[in-house]
């Protein structure tokens, strides 16, 4: 898997690491980014995308009985 760098306030990488419990920038980093993906396709998942628009219109009505 290819590596990035990037660079953080430090305010910020403490945020991270505080909120991730981690005591690693790099980590707290990391493990708050595959949260956010993961909530992302959970989310995805149950409330579905564009192209499952069908699924939330209501069905054409029959011929008339009578």
């Amino acid at each position: 898997m290819a590596k990035v760098s990037i660079t953080l306030d430090s305010d910020l990488a403490i945020d991270a690491m505080l909120l991730s419990g981690t005591t690693s920038p790099q980590d707290a980093v990391e493990l708050i980014v595959r949260d956010y993906l993961a909530t992302g396709r959970r989310t995805e998942a149950r409330t579905g995308d564009a192209a499952d628009r069908h699924r939330l219109t209501d069905p054409k009505p029959g011929p008339a009985e009578g």
